[in-house]
């Protein structure tokens, strides 16, 4: 699995301290068809979910955003 990071996701990932080995770890553990996935995990460490936005085909990943869901519906 290829993972790539859009620039928007490395500035979010910054400004809410989420490393890219978390990212990665979270989209590793799942298998994730091809399209638009909105994940939300529960990841020690972190006082809200973490919100990870990611697009998929065949084995290439591109993270569109990542950050804490504060608010709204946890899935």
């Amino acid at each position: 699995m290829i993972i790539e990071f859009s620039r928007h996701s490395k500035r979010r990932a910054k400004l809410y301290g989420i490393s890219e080995a978390t990212v990665r770890k979270i989209l590793q553990s799942l298998n994730l068809n091809d399209g638009q996935h909105e994940i939300v995990k529960n990841i020690s460490g972190f006082e809200f979910p973490i919100k990870v936005v990611a697009f998929v085909k065949e084995e290439h990943v591109m993270v569109i955003t990542n950050y804490p869901l504060k608010k709204g519906k946890t899935k």
